[in-house]
């Protein structure tokens, strides 16, 4: 067996496949199996940019690497048995179910990107020494209670509907200090998760993350 690599490069409708072997002379026959193995990864989307299949033997151990590039993401598998064909179908199998993976996560950030919640916003205000005297003249011993709870003092004056944004915390900053708002009501860019951003009274930010319970 020669150990110069040996390498033949295949053009797909939409990405190269490059087939390389070590340490070992690659027939034609292997060459078409593993293209065909690998090129039917494209039914999982139109992203995939190229993909390399290194196949290497040592001894009795037939072993293959593959690499994909999708986007900007590199996925790799390998796979070694005592047959070279048997090797390359373990290690198609093995980057299938990472692109199948990276598939259902893309579909999930673009879901949620595209999610827009809207709340209503409530804002409060304390009523006046005046306000609550007038409200005190009017109550009768016999129903004190039920009036204060009637005229309790915060009441809800305005209401509002806002879109709440998929942003990074840094964003979210951003946003506060440009709108002036006490508060503000996001999806974090990282993991989703809904947070209120809230200006503390010595000038810094405190967040508050919240968790459906199970």
């Amino acid at each position: 067996m020669s150990r110069k690599s040996k390498a033949a490069e295949f053009e797909n409708a939409t990405y190269n496949v490059t087939i390389t072997a070590r340490h070992m002379e690659i027939t034609e026959a292997m060459k078409n199996y593993a293209l065909e193995k690998v090129s039917k990864l494209e039914r999982f989307g139109h992203r995939l940019i190229d993909a390399t299949v290194t196949m290497d033997i040592q001894k009795i151990e037939h072993r293959v690497d593959i690499v994909v590039k999708v986007d900007n993401v590199k996925l790799k598998s390998q796979a070694s048995t005592n047959n070279m064909y048997v090797s390359i179908d373990m290690a198609v199998d093995k980057v299938e179910t990472q692109l199948k993976k990276y598939k259902d996560r893309m579909i999930n950030h673009h879901e949620r990107n595209g999610l827009v919640l809207s709340m209503n916003v409530n804002v409060l205000r304390s009523a006046t020494d005046q306000e609550i005297s007038e409200v005190n003249d009017d109550i009768e011993e016999e129903t004190r209670l039920r009036l204060l709870d009637k005229y309790r003092p915060h009441q809800i004056v305005k209401e509002e509907k806002k879109a709440v944004k998929t942003l990074s915390d840094g964003e979210a900053i951003v946003k506060m200090e440009q709108s002036g708002d006490p508060f503000m009501v996001y999806f974090c860019e990282r993991d989703y998760g809904l947070k209120i951003m809230y200006r503390r009274k010595d000038g810094d930010f405190g967040v508050i993350e919240a968790h459906i319970a199970e």
